[in-house]
């Protein structure tokens, strides 16, 4: 496996709020599927799984991911690398114990706000430019911020069921470069340490618990 740079980390961020320039009306079925996307994200309350993300080189990195909605996620990569990204409500945080940096953004300039919400919502304030349907029931949507007018796009898999469960996203940023995340074994988590969701500067102290 090849380790996940700091900067692939950060781009991964700004990927994620990166989106088409355009937009098409929905048809009936589109809109069917855009929410059965909101209900199968609402569904993440507390839970636990493993990642493994692509780059666009074809490397590949794997970690574990905790969400406890709304507002608390961490993505914690698996040695040699240092990264750890965690949301603690309020910032997305991304530290690296092993380069010693540390980058803060707040938590609505991010992806991770469309996941952490409350209450999710695909039909305010995000234009959806594409939707698939397959035929074993999953689909994916290809979606962005509404409000933003940026270049790139993320399209969010979801597999068959009720409710729709996230697979993974695949990312594509101004640059035209391609980021491949599957979710693996994603399963309720109750009574996650709240340790999980409070991260250290490592330039200032020691590493984060893990």
């Amino acid at each position: 496996m090849t380790p996940i740079t700091r900067r692939a980390a950060l781009a991964t961020l700004a990927a994620l709020t990166a989106t088409p320039a355009f937009a098409r009306a929905l048809s009936p079925e589109d809109r069917a599927s855009a929410v059965k996307a909101a209900d199968g994200i609402q569904a993440l309350k507390e839970v636990k799984g493993r990642f493994e993300q692509t780059d666009n080189r074809g490397g590949v990195t794997q970690g574990t991911i905790y969400l406890k909605r709304p507002g608390l996620a961490r993505f914690a990569y698996d040695p040699p690398s240092g990264l750890t990204v965690v949301s603690d409500g309020e910032h997305v945080s991304i530290a690296d114990t092993r380069l010693k940096t540390f980058d803060r953004y707040p938590l609505g300039n991010t992806p991770l706000a469309l996941f952490l919400k409350a209450q999710v919502r695909l039909d305010r304030g995000v234009s959806i430019s594409r939707v698939e349907r397959r035929p074993d029931g999953g689909f994916s949507i290809t979606a962005r911020d509404g409000l933003r007018r940026t270049r790139g796009s993320i399209t969010l898999d979801f597999g068959a069921g009720e409710p729709a469960p996230l697979r993974g996203w695949t990312l594509v940023d101004a640059q035209g470069a391609i980021t491949r995340v599957r979710i693996l074994n994603l399963a309720p988590a109750p009574g996650l340490d709240p340790a999980l969701f409070v991260i250290r500067d490592p330039r200032r102290a020691p590493a984060s618990h893990r």
